[in-house]
């Protein structure tokens, strides 16, 4: 017979919340794995005496990690996903009549907490996938994304000309009221006169117009932290910069941070270095290597890695060029020399710096010693009457990467491959499925926050599924018994007691195989 089922409700209901939650839950097993009781203490100098009660903590917490795990961005979205879940309800301890506190309550007390709290919060989850053994420290591996911020290219706004800066500069330093950055007056006279040019009347309505745009020019009032940044083949957007620290070993999370979208990441080096130093440095793990693109190449970056005594293994920029055709370079003198024609030496004359504040050395030759060589047209010029080459000044750190890079050709080809294979899937999935592809705060230090909170979530998916996967071996070995593992280990050693079995026939070892325990098990 056909059933029918209606809906029939109850004046009073005989239920209790962790009877509809199975103990295989997720959510369970994250509840008993993390202890956040250590955040009443770290919070307790953002409340006072007096007053009404705050939201916990601990739930407050719990409510973000829920919002990261399911890659929720919105706050009310949070809120409604988290009420409806009973699973999540047992999580954050609220029964089922209870109300969820509001929206708005979430975004105030993240405004609230300082960085450092949610610091402490990640090297928590950092130190309980060191415990597990899921952190080596010897090889750190760096890349860096763009970060979507929660502003448009529609709000941005011109900067204002200055007519006397150093008037306007000396009225704000006698009322120290403000500190103010001037932007150079030329520069931005020009670049307006060149807007007006164009007609750019909306800054965002179009991607032909906003490639006009310049930080130099132009700031967003809605967001004053966030830069216009682009990659090749795609629009400009305001953006953060963030740049993640990743353990080759089992590819955990080991710094985080965001700097500003118009830096780059050869300037983020430094940053992300001494967070992930100091991270791990709690856990008395030091850093051996670090792995980059040639993004992170610099002399400034290549220098301080050497100073930290970190083995590094970035390629050298494109323009970088060690070796120059028909000239040796002279280290101990500080000159080159020509190994053809009529052998002239190209001493140092002087070094310049351009306007992206490059300083490069500048070494020439003498206009009567490339007079009569008959290579002159070939190597100066037609019209050039000496020889002139130039380097930047960090040559001498360049050039020692590259004779290292050189000489461990296969090592540096393998360690590339790692560097690729360890963060590039882990800032996919940080940006795809773990809420890091856009931040619904306003500020760098909300946006900082954002990001430890999406590194923190990737650590703690992979610590619970570490723990699984040891867990499930363990009762597989159970299961399988002594004689199991007697015979295993008494076939392997087979050969070695009884040298005269050492070559078996393929006949006898699909008999084996076909005998074994696990195999009747699977």
């Amino acid at each position: 017979m056909q059933g029918e089922k209606d809906l029939i409700p109850k004046m009073l209901y005989q239920v209790h919340l962790d009877d509809l939650v199975p103990q295989n839950n997720f959510y369970r097993l994250l509840n008993r794995e993390l202890d956040l009781h250590f955040l009443y203490k770290a919070t307790k100098q953002y409340y006072g005496n007096e007053g009404q009660e705050s939201i916990d903590p601990v739930v407050f917490f719990k409510i973000c990690l829920v919002g990261y795990l399911n890659n929720i961005n919105s706050d009310r979205k949070l809120i409604d996903y988290c009420s409806n879940c009973l699973d999540i309800r047992l999580f954050i301890k609220y029964d089922i009549d209870e109300p969820l506190p509001w929206h708005s309550t979430i975004s105030r007390t993240r405004q609230l907490y300082g960085e450092e709290l949610f610091l402490s919060l990640f090297r928590k989850v950092l130190s309980l996938c060191v415990e597990k053994g899921m952190v080596k420290g010897k090889r750190q591996a760096v890349d860096s994304a763009f970060i979507k911020a929660n502003a448009g290219l529609d709000s941005l706004v011109e900067k204002e000309v200055l007519d006397d800066v150093a008037a306007y500069a000396s009225e704000l330093n006698e009322n120290n009221e403000f500190k103010v950055t001037v932007q150079k007056k030329e520069q931005v006279a020009e670049r307006q006169v060149w807007q007006k040019k164009r007609s750019v009347d909306h800054p965002g309505a179009d991607c032909e117009k906003s490639k006009f745009l310049s930080n130099a020019t132009h700031y967003s009032p809605t967001d004053p932290d966030a830069r216009i940044s682009t990659k090749p083949r795609k629009p400009r957007n305001l953006n953060y910069l963030g740049q993640v620290a990743v353990d080759t070993a089992h590819h955990v999370i080991t710094g985080v941070c965001v700097d500003f979208a118009d830096k780059k990441d050869s300037q983020c080096l430094e940053k992300i270095c001494d967070i992930t130093i100091d991270n791990l440095k709690e856990n008395h793990i030091e850093i051996a290597q670090l792995l980059a693109d040639t993004g992170y190449s610099s002399g400034e970056a290549l220098n301080y890695l050497e100073e930290k005594k970190i083995d590094a293994w970035i390629p050298n920029f494109g323009q970088f060029t060690p070796d120059r055709e028909g000239f040796i370079y002279n280290k101990e003198q500080n000159q080159y020399e020509c190994q053809r024609g009529n052998c002239a030496i190209l001493p140092f004359k002087n070094a310049r710096t351009d306007k992206k504040g490059y300083t490069r050395f500048v070494y020439r030759s003498s206009e009567s010693v490339c007079k009569n060589c008959p290579l002159k047209a070939e190597c100066c010029g037609e019209k050039t009457k000496f020889k002139k080459i130039e380097h930047t000044q960090h040559h001498n750190v360049y050039m020692k990467n590259h004779e290292k890079r050189t000489h461990n050709e296969g090592y540096a080809k393998y360690m590339s491959r790692l560097r690729s294979a360890t963060v590039e899937p882990v800032l996919g999935t940080l940006i795809n499925f773990l809420n890091m592809k856009r931040v619904n705060t306003r500020g760098i230090e909300l946006a900082n926050k954002h990001v430890l909170m999406a590194a923190l979530t990737y650590n703690l998916k992979k610590y619970l599924k570490f723990a699984t996967k040891k867990a499930k071996s363990k009762a597989i070995a159970i299961k399988v018994g002594v004689e199991t593992a007697f015979s295993t280990y008494f076939s392997f050693f087979l050969p070695i007691f009884n040298p005269c079995k050492i070559i078996l026939l393929k006949e006898e070892k699909s008999e084996v195989k076909k005998r074994h325990p696990l195999n009747e098990l699977l």
